[in-house]
Formats: C-alpha cells, structure tokens, sequence
C-alpha cells in the first residue's frame, strides 16, 4: 500500500506576545507578557496546520525571539518534507539542533493538525482517544502576599472550580502559612493541587509537605531544584502527599529515568518541555506501563496550545488531571475554535478534523513575523 504523500510547501512564523491580565508569579519570577509563538505550516494540497509554544527561559532556557530565531532553521529542514511522516520530522529537527524543546513543539503540533485534518477526524480521535471524558482544569493562585492568594482563592471558589492550584516555594514556613490560611478561608472540601517551581530544598520540601498533609492536597509538583531529581525519591517516600515531577520530567528519557529511580508518584507532561505531541506520547506509554498518573499542562500558550493539550489529554488512558487555566488569564483571544470554557471549570474539545482551530489573521498581521517557502 502507498504511503500518504503531503508536501510542506510555506511556514509561516509569528512572534504573538499577549498581555496578561495581571501579572503571573512563580518561584521563578514574576510574567506579565505571554511571550508566545505561533507557526502556520502549509502545503502544497492546501492544508494548514497551527502550532503555538510559550518559551519560558527559566524553565526551558528559551525565549520568544530566540525561538523565532531558531524557528528558521526548523523550516528550512522541514520545507519539501511529507507532515504526514511525523517521526521523520521530528528527528530532523533534532538533528537541526540540540534542546529548543519549545519552539519545535509549536511545528509538532502544526504537523499534528495536518495530520488529523488529512485523516478527516479530530486530532484526539487521531491519537487513538475518544471524546467521552469531560475534561475539567483547575484554576491557579499566584505566588504572593498571604491575604492576597486568600483573596484569590476565595474568588475561584466563588467562580466554581472544583480544584484550586496554588504557587509556592519563595520560603517553606511562609508556603505553609499560606495554604493554611488558604484552608481556612474557603474549607477543605476543594482538594488542592500544590507546585513549588524546584523552589525548596530536599529537607525543607519533606518538612512542608508533612505540615501540608492534613490539608486535603493531591500532590505537589517538582518540589526541589530539576538537577536534585536523585533526592526527588528521597521527597516521596517521606511526604504523605504525592510528588510530581514537571521541570525534571521534559522528554521520555527523563520520565524513563524517573521511572526507574522509583522518584515520583506521576508526571505533568507539558508539549512545550517534550518538544510536542510525538514525544509526549511516548511518556505516556511509559506512564501507563508504570501505571502513573499523568497531568497535561502547558505554559502560558492560548487557546490554541492549550487546544492541542486537550485533544491530547484524551488520548491517554492514565491522564487525569488537567491544568488548562492559562488562556483564561489572557488579556486577547486571537484563536477561532479551539477548546472552549464553561462552567466549574469544564473545558469542550471541538469536533472538527485537526485541532479544529485557526488564528484571526488580523492578530497575525499586526505580529512580527518570517515567511519560509
């Protein structure tokens, strides 16, 4: 049987930084901008595939300009190249250049809409999933003064989301004065979901999350610093909260390893750390062989990024937490279709071939941009 035959014939590039509504804070430093970007893969058949990553310099040592300049070379490999064979694309970037998991996450996910608008189906049902899970996201409390993260807390539980996630690590006493005083303004009944940014030490990770026990926590991700992963299993066996391992856990080597250093009880697989969908699913596959609970999160992408998480978390037999709040903080929404919202937190996956989005092109005409054709 003849394999399917596409041509990437144009790419497109955009440099898409959206404001936020106010800023976001993290143990890492505090974010104003989303500094995204988005890529328009073309073919020579006429179909167009979106893709969107948001670089984060602290986390995956990238940048928006930096990936726009990366993002070059990426399309010049990848023009005259068949979408439809994936694997071979994804190796050529890697061959291109070492890391930049970021920007080639946004041409993985481009390549994936292609692929599943090619296949007339909707990307999850590509992927081999099926759209009969609801997908619920929390919602999340900056890292901040303790009345002003109560504050916060009240608010999203006013808004009716069933989980709160809450930033911490800038200090571990101050983190449980936090989320106490967090417990006591809104009660124990919405479970909570803590990330540290790599901001405690070993022991000061075991101390917080002993004191943070009885507080009605599912887990707490990436605790301690990403290069400390070899005390990460050290962090498990003495805290009754689950750990979680996201800045440590970007590819499936790293899951891999994880995995076998028994160091954390689940992943939060991010497309922006994994380099997108292609090797996302291989931690998954490796997570369900451990019989791990996965997360799919993202960084600060908008409702197109977070609309390819989606399609993906339904696509996995053991994802079932979902951190899909970011597009929701953003000052403009330039996606058409994609995921919507509604109510307590529940997020809609559309039904269209691909990731049944596309992007205003008056938002993309105003944005700095490259054309590779």
């Amino acid at each position: 049987m003849k394999e399917e035959q596409l041509t990437i014939d144009r790419i497109e590039v955009y440099q898409s930084p959206i404001k936020l509504k106010e800023p976001f804070v993290i143990s890492l430093g505090p974010l104003a901008y989303a500094q995204n970007l988005m890529v328009v893969i073309r073919t020579r058949e006429g179909i167009a595939g979106f893709g969107e990553c948001s670089p984060f310099m602290t986390i995956n040592g990238e940048s928006m300009e930096t990936a726009f300049v990366v993002s070059k070379y990426l399309a010049q490999m990848l023009l005259g190249q068949n979408p439809l064979d994936i694997a071979a694309c994804s190796a050529a970037m890697d061959r291109v250049i070492f890391g930049n998991s970021s920007v080639k996450s946004a041409f993985d996910i481009a390549l994936y809409d292609i692929a599943a608008q090619q296949a007339g189906v909707p990307l999850y049902k590509y992927l081999g999933g099926d759209n009969t899970r609801q997908l619920v996201t929390d919602y999340t409390v900056s890292l901040g003064s303790r009345e002003k993260m109560v504050s916060d807390a009240l608010k999203i539980k006013a808004a009716g989301y069933q989980v709160i996630k809450v930033k911490l690590g800038e200090n571990g006493e101050r983190d449980i004065e936090r989320i106490r005083a967090i417990r006591e303004a809104i009660g124990n009944e919405i479970p909570l979901r803590l990330d540290a940014n790599q901001g405690w030490g070993t022991d000061e990770a075991i101390r917080v999350l002993q004191a943070l026990e009885p507080h009605n926590i599912q887990f707490c991700e990436e605790p301690i610093p990403r290069w400390d992963f070899m005390d990460l299993r050290k962090v498990r066996q003495q805290s009754g909260i689950p750990v979680m391992g996201d800045e440590s856990c970007c590819d499936h080597n790293d899951a891999r390893r994880l995995i076998d250093l028994e160091a954390c009880d689940m992943f939060n697989i991010k497309l922006g750390k994994s380099a997108g969908i292609f090797k996302a699913l291989k931690i998954k596959e490796l997570a369900e062989e451990a019989n791990m609970p996965l997360q799919v999160g993202g960084f600060l992408e908008s409702r197109l990024g977070f609309t390819a998480s989606a399609h993906f978390a339904l696509a996995g037999k053991t994802i079932v937490f979902n951190d899909f709040d970011t597009p929701l903080m953003l000052e403009e929404d330039p996606v058409i279709g994609g995921i919507s919202y509604g109510e307590n937190g529940k997020v809609t996956v559309p039904e269209a071939p691909g990731l049944g989005l596309s992007v205003d092109p008056g938002f993309l005409k105003k944005q700095v941009s490259a054309v590779f054709s």
